[in-house]
């Protein structure tokens, strides 16, 4: 049975990694943390990491950049494994990840889905088959959601930047920008509205055809059971920064 602490437990995801976990035989939580504890549970929540009691196997966070900062230094400092959901870091915030990998085990994923990476495989490669396309990545989310463009929308780009040997140039905003669009360029556009979990399509333009790859989540469920598999995985590992390629 792996112990499992979560981090941002009252959070949507959170309480979906709670769900998840409590229908597994494989894990049960030992603790939680969230700043605004507000429900009653038959394990430990604190609002501060400096007042966690319990070990556990494995962390899994979804919160917030500054709180997954604040749960990273309590995984250091006792050796745990953690899994990090969350997005929107800075990069001195990636940079301390990559650190702290060195130290202790590091899963980080902008998405656990399965197959919103295996459509970063996809898309990687009909972006060499498609070299003279324009590319734009369209993201949709909830209008709660803090970060813009989605980690997930910046996964995509980095596969497809990757494939094309690191030439692309992201363009966020084309409201000042009064030029041709040049051709190392991808355009990622936020969309942020109703309830929707989140929607990924990625756009190859090219002369009188269009090719669109989307993705569509329905269920927050798929998110949390990509988690439990990266902590079984975790759980197993040396010290080093893994992600979902490893996995798969």
């Amino acid at each position: 049975m792996i112990k499992v602490l979560i981090n941002g437990i009252n959070g949507r995801m959170g309480q979906e990694v709670l769900t998840q976990v409590n229908n597994s035989e494989d894990f049960k939580v030992c603790s939680g943390v969230d700043k605004y504890n507000n429900k009653d549970y038959p394990f430990p929540v604190y609002d501060n990491v400096s007042s966690i009691k319990e070990i556990p196997d494995v962390i899994i966070d979804f919160s917030v950049p500054e709180a997954s900062m604040n749960i990273l230094e309590f995984a250091k400092s006792n050796n745990v494994p953690i899994i990090i959901a969350t997005t929107g870091f800075s990069d001195e915030q990636l940079n301390i990840i990559k650190e702290a990998s060195k130290i202790i085990p590091v899963f980080r994923s902008g998405n656990m889905s399965y197959e919103i990476n295996i459509m970063a495989d996809i898309v990687a490669k009909l972006a060499k088959q498609l070299n003279n396309s324009d590319i734009e990545i369209i993201e949709t989310h909830h209008r709660n959601k803090l970060d813009a463009p989605s980690g997930t929308a910046l996964i995509l780009a980095d596969s497809i930047n990757d494939a094309l040997d690191d030439k692309m140039e992201y363009q966020y905003n084309r409201h000042s920008v009064r030029q041709k669009r040049p051709d190392n360029e991808i355009g990622i556009h936020s969309i942020r509205g109703g309830t929707e979990v989140g929607k990924h399509t990625v756009m190859f333009l090219g002369e009188n055809e269009t090719l669109e790859i989307t993705h569509t989540v329905t269920s927050r469920s798929i998110f949390a059971n990509g988690a439990l598999k990266a902590a079984q995985f975790l759980f197993k590992q040396k010290n080093g920064l893994y992600n979902m390629k490893d996995l798969i």
